[in-house]
């Protein structure tokens, strides 16, 4: 730093940086969105498309500093602090790919909002992040809604077609320690609501089945039961009503695997109404026309209840996501032509049948 005049430093704020400098020393001040974040990991987000071995070339070579000392790849920014990064050059954006577009107003509702956290109820068709074909999901278009916002990072993940709570980070320390707590057993409790075909059998039944991902000859990823290469997975579903030919039931996720509910209701031999990779393809098509009373051109999962400790505050937070209107009108008939509730364990669920 002797030979640089401090005079002509300007000092940029680490977050919505599109570019750095080539042409000289650039000073980042460190903000919410990189609190506790390694040196390496932030170099290679504001620098995309730099090879990582030139990043850690720059941190050994003592080029990267913080706060004027010499760091590691594994250091952790913390607020507050200046970041001294080298002229570097990042790759261009390539061209012609269209912008996110900014959700209209009232889009996605927001159910829950502070300083770290956003939870908003993801409608279906909405993929959560853009990717296997898809520029923007919910997450692009929210960043483009919300343009100064400096930190907006998914928490977790819902299937393109499943509709409901979804939580957005909008600090790092609330994103790290979500993550933390999405390890641990119990520490996010996560409730869906789904509609099945067929009369569902118990009460109350656990499934406890290993899962494998697999692509098919087209590359469309699917998941299957499998004992022998399969990863834990264990869903509590509980029976809300009887419809006769489908029944409406409670998913309480313990694990968080890809396609678990939908490949776990399966395996016991009732597939999701609706369900376009694992279901009764004939009867979908049916319900779509009004089979059992109103149409429904969509998979019944809806993500309806988020229940958790506030990962900064402590507070107990306890989310509810409404039910989307398509389903919302097809269980009022379903009620109306006879439906009943299961042994009262609507209210042992707490009013999860609406």
């Amino acid at each position: 730093m002797s030979g640089e005049n401090k005079a002509e430093i300007s000092i940029l704020p680490s977050s919505g940086i599109t570019s750095l400098r080539t042409d000289g020393v650039n000073w980042i001040a460190v903000g919410p969105d990189a609190d506790g974040q390694r040196v390496d990991n932030y170099l290679a987000r504001v620098a995309k498309g730099v090879p990582k071995s030139h990043i850690y070339r720059i941190i050994r070579a003592g080029e990267v500093r913080v706060n004027k000392a010499r760091v590691k790849a594994e250091t952790k920014l913390v607020e507050g602090d200046l970041l001294r990064v080298p002229p570097i050059r990042i790759s261009q954006k390539p061209a012609g790919r269209p912008a996110a577009v900014p959700l209209a107003e009232g889009t996605v509702p927001v159910l829950y909002e502070d300083r770290h956290l956003l939870i908003v109820n993801k409608p279906s068709g909405i993929a959560a992040h853009g990717g296997s074909g898809i520029s923007h999901g919910l997450i692009e278009r929210l960043r483009a809604s919300r343009p100064d916002e400096p930190f907006l990072e998914l928490a977790h993940r819902l299937d393109r077609e499943t509709s409901g709570a979804i939580i957005v980070c909008r600090s790092r320390k609330a994103l790290v320690r979500l993550h933390d707590m999405m390890k641990e057993s119990g520490g996010i409790e996560k409730h869906y609501r789904l509609l099945v075909k067929g009369d569902w059998v118990n009460d109350r039944q656990h499934v406890k089945l290993p899962l494998v991902r697999y692509l098919l000859p087209s590359g469309e990823r699917r998941v299957r039961v499998d004992q022998v290469e399969g990863v834990p997975a264990h869903t509590i579903f509980t029976l809300l009503k009887r419809y006769g030919s489908v029944s409406y039931l409670d998913a309480e996720l313990k694990t968080g695997r890809t396609h678990q509910i939908r490949v776990h209701a399966l395996s016991q031999g009732f597939p999701l109404v609706g369900d376009d990779k694992y279901g009764d393809f004939d009867f979908n098509r049916e319900v779509s026309r009004g089979l059992l009373g109103a149409p429904l051109k969509r998979m019944f999962l809806h993500a309806a209840r988020l229940r958790f400790t506030h990962p900064v505050t402590g507070e107990q937070l306890d989310i509810q996501a409404p039910m989307p209107e398509d389903c919302a009108a097809l269980l009022k008939v379903l009620d109306e032509k006879g439906g009943r509730c299961h042994d009262g364990l609507c209210t042992q669920v707490r009013s999860f049948c609406l």
